[in-house]
């Protein structure tokens, strides 16, 4: 991961902008440059990805125009060979090709890009600032406005916290230019029903993913994998192991009593020959890395603050005790192909309008739990599973055929790859969700730890202080007010709590976690 900021006024304060951009080196440790244009600051925060050398360094500038990005071009080689008769390129870094493309498309370049990205431009000619984002929001960027009206862009909102009185992510597939912001790409919209039958859908699924995976791993750092044991973060591990040339590097976490994946990411690691290794937490460590998940985070959200920890505390782990700096991880199937709770939609309609709401709102939730818990210990993340090419296909199907017919939730995934990529057992297991599958004594430490931070008067008073997102639990309140430490008023930079259809038969519960659905089963087993 990288850092990126751009305040966009010839009076932005340079004291200030430092002060702010400061909060996120963690994310580009290895190098840091701010430039001072005619019409603004630009800052950037390096982790070297791809081109290592001094080079690849930001902002990439053309002719007075400048440029930072914190992304991933998959396929910029042929977008540079087809630019390079007209521009001398200095490095190796894939970012270098966007103020040449800007030359010469304009807006236009960016749906163009097969990237995760955001950027900011400073255009010198016309003495603008454009910003863009890709079309799930794999990327941070958020926004707001200087006391005086103009525009201030971040990567992530305690960049702002000392600028601007109200921060906003940035909208997904969207690029800003004159004052508007413009989409440029609906990933969720569905212009036409893809019509291909059970089989046919499930050989697309299958090649799509794989070039996925294939183009993630393409890396001048080292590279490494999270792996849950569950069906995605597997599925990720096999095909990066099928298609590399030496054993790849898995990494697992589990409470010390009761982690339910462990055994699974261990068969996992044992079929795929990954080099695996496990990082075994216990309650204090939950308890103690609270606050801080909750401050790298930015948000409220009950399920996001769980799934976080183990993935926080794996992390942290990857990067003190290795070199490891890019991690393929399994986000962004559910929202695909389902959750348990999907399971209950009432028709195909519905269970498509559910997908589509998700897709809209990744950003906020599991993507953005994945970057902060990587990039915050000096890593990149890779998440296969929303490839562009990939998440528009699968949702462009008939949701008949993806929904749960079939007696298995993911049936397509699954059948997908049937064959010789995983144990039957994993490939066809129960999904157990990520905070509950590090272990159920993890969710319920934190329950019991919430519930005794208040009496229920206190609860019931507290609670009322809260006008959006008011918290419905005594969990959800600590987590409320810790988020309030860092971000006061800052609440709906998150649209609400993440939470099953609860207008659907079956979903109307008080719990995030597939535990307390009448389908959870055999999934935490």
């Amino acid at each position: 991961m990288c850092s990126i900021m751009g305040w966009c006024s010839p009076a932005a304060d340079r004291s200030l902008f430092d002060a702010g951009f400061q909060e996120t080196v963690s994310r580009g440790p290895d190098m840091s440059r701010v430039l001072e244009t005619p019409d603004g600051i630009l800052g950037f925060h390096r982790l070297a990805i791809m081109g290592l050398t001094d080079e690849g360094m930001q902002p990439f500038g053309l002719d007075g125009d400048a440029v930072v990005c914190n992304g991933e071009l998959y396929g910029f080689e042929q977008m540079k060979a087809q630019l390079s008769g007209e521009y001398a390129f200095q490095s190796d870094s894939d970012c270098e090709i966007l103020l040449p493309l800007w030359r010469t498309y304009g807006t236009k370049m960016f749906s163009m890009l097969d990237a995760e990205f955001a950027c900011i431009i400073y255009d010198a000619k016309s003495h603008d600032f454009i910003a863009a984002r890709d079309p799930i929001g794999i990327r941070p960027l958020y926004y707001g406005y200087d006391s005086h009206g103009s525009i201030v862009f971040a990567s992530e909102p305690k960049n702002l916290t000392g600028i601007c009185s109200h921060i906003k992510p940035f909208p997904p597939g969207y690029f800003y230019r004159d004052g508007f912001f413009v989409q440029y790409c609906n990933i969720s919209g569905v212009p036409a029903i893809c019509t291909d039958d059970v089989e046919t859908a499930c050989r697309n699924i299958r090649e799509k993913l794989i070039a996925g995976v294939r183009k993630r791993l393409v890396s001048d750092a080292k590279v490494g994998f999270l792996l849950s044991g569950g069906l995605d973060s597997s599925l990720v591990c096999a095909i990066a192991a099928k298609y590399s040339d030496k054993p790849i590097r898995t990494f697992a976490i589990g409470m010390d009593v009761d982690a339910i994946d462990l055994k699974y990411a261990r068969q996992v690691a044992e079929f795929i020959g990954s080099e695996h290794t496990e990082v075994i937490i216990t309650k204090e460590d939950v308890l103690q890395a609270l606050p801080d998940v909750v401050h790298l985070l930015g948000t409220y959200d009950i399920t996001t603050i769980r799934a976080s920890i183990g993935m926080y505390l794996v992390c942290k782990a990857i990067h003190e005790q290795t070199d490891i700096r890019v991690l393929l991880t399994g986000e962004i199937s559910d929202e695909l192909f389902g959750y348990k709770y999907t399971d209950f939609a009432p028709d195909a309609n519905a269970f498509q309008l559910e997908s589509e709401k998700r897709i809209r709102e990744l950003h906020m939730y599991d993507v953005l739990r994945a970057d902060r818990c990587i990039s915050v210990n000096s890593l990149e993340a890779r998440v296969p599973f929303g490839d562009l090419d990939f998440v528009k296909y699968v949702m462009s199907l008939d949701p008949a055929i993806k929904m749960n017919v079939y007696g298995k939730g993911k049936y397509l995934l699954r059948h997908a790859f049937e064959g010789d990529w995983l144990p039957e057992e994993i490939l066809w297991r129960e999904k157990a969700a990520f905070s509950d599958a590090v272990g159920h004594s993890m969710v319920d430490d934190l329950k019991e730890y919430a519930e005794g931070c208040y009496t229920d008067a206190e609860f019931a008073e507290k609670r009322e202080q809260y006008a959006h997102a008011k918290p419905f639990t005594k969990e959800s309140l600590l987590y409320r007010e810790l988020f309030e430490r860092s971000y006061a008023g800052q609440s709906d930079m998150i649209a609400d709590f993440w939470m099953p259809n609860r207008s659907w038969k079956g979903c109307d519960v008080d719990d995030p976690s597939a535990r307390v659905l009448s389908n959870y089963g055999d999934s935490g087993k």
